[in-house]
């Protein structure tokens, strides 16, 4: 899959394109890239178009001017689908990609037909997770992006896929991620508000998909709100990372999703 560049007020952005037909967006999550959906772009782009952005300062992406925000990161997708001349898409937002997509939904709502959250919350973090991502920060700052890679990529991962070749790819990924970028990303996250108001008054289609041994964000963050619009899907035999754990259940609810959509 070709990687794709532009710049976007003074910021280069990466990015896959791929596929013809109704556009889907896939937003990975924190210190991954678009490489994340690989097992996945090819089988959704037989059918639609495709794309899957690098975050700031993840993957080949540069890191956001100034400060950094969910918000920011947001209107930044929304600049990348107007300068492809994308008015209406379905997104999918894994993880830090899932509050990226909430945030996307209460400012650009117009502009999606649904959306779903992958192993992801409307929730904001806890005050020990805050605790959490000040300390990962500091790891940063002290010891390098290897050094919080080696530390977060496994505890993604189900107990019982910890020797599968995945993770290794998934900390490979992880290392391209700049320090700038996966602290502007820390400092994001830890700010972000709750959102659960925006799944309570949208009217749009929504799915929330949880991982059956996710020990990042279990089911019960994720299935947050119940509404006659919102599908919850439950991935088996995954952790967070049913796009390697169990890419087969991942695309079939996608699909499914899809269909159902008013594209």
């Amino acid at each position: 899959m070709e990687l794709k560049k532009l710049t976007l007020q003074d910021t280069s952005i990466a990015y896959i394109d791929s596929g013809s037909g109704k556009p889907i967006v896939l937003l990975h999550g924190f210190c991954g890239s678009s490489r994340y959906w690989e097992h996945v772009i090819p089988a959704l782009s037989a059918d639609y178009r495709v794309i899957a952005p690098d975050l700031p300062g993840h993957g080949q992406s540069d890191p956001l001017k100034g400060n950094t925000t969910i918000e920011n990161i947001a209107d930044q997708v929304k600049s990348l689908l107007d300068t492809l001349n994308v008015p209406i898409v379905t997104m999918f937002g894994h993880s830090l990609g899932g509050y990226i997509t909430l945030a996307f939904a209460e400012k650009y709502s117009g502009q999606l037909n649904g959306y779903s959250l992958i192993h992801s919350t409307s929730f904001p973090d806890s005050e020990e997770a805050k605790k959490g991502r000040l300390a990962n920060i500091e790891k940063v700052n002290q010891s390098g992006i290897y050094s919080l890679i080696d530390g977060l990529v496994p505890k993604l991962f189900s107990p019982e896929n910890q020797d599968e070749n995945y993770v290794g790819e998934a900390m490979e990924i992880g290392y391209t991620t700049s320090a700038e970028g996966a602290i502007d990303a820390l400092n994001a996250m830890k700010d972000r508000p709750k959102r659960n108001h925006v799944l309570e008054a949208s009217t749009l289609p929504v799915l929330l998909i949880a991982g059956e041994q996710d020990q990042i964000i279990p089911s019960d963050k994720t299935f947050s709100v119940s509404k006659d619009n919102i599908k919850q899907s439950l991935i088996k035999d995954s952790g967070h990372m049913s796009m390697y754990e169990n890419p087969m259940d991942l695309i079939s609810e996608i699909q499914n999703f899809l269909s159902n959509i008013k594209l």
